[in-house]
């Protein structure tokens, strides 16, 4: 199976607090998904790892077929 979106122990923290502790998600080619959950969850720091605009503390993910780490947009500003 193709999967547009992989992502495997995805760990995020800010300082001692712990944003995502372990997330795997695979979403595959073609499908639409939507992410809900109560506030604080870490649905907004899942989409942006996904995103590139934050580097994961562990874990690994793809989108596309790109990892978001290795291939990270580097925007300037």
């Amino acid at each position: 199976m193709s999967y547009a979106i992989r992502a495997e122990g995805l760990v995020k923290r800010y300082g001692d607090m712990v944003a995502l502790d372990g997330v795997d998600l695979e979403v595959p080619a073609g499908k639409v998904i939507g992410v809900l959950g109560p506030n604080g969850a870490g649905k907004t720091t899942t989409v942006r790892i996904l995103a590139t605009l934050l580097r994961p503390d562990g874990g690994h993910a793809s989108v596309g077929g790109y990892d978001v780490v290795k291939d990270q947009v580097r925007v300037r500003g």
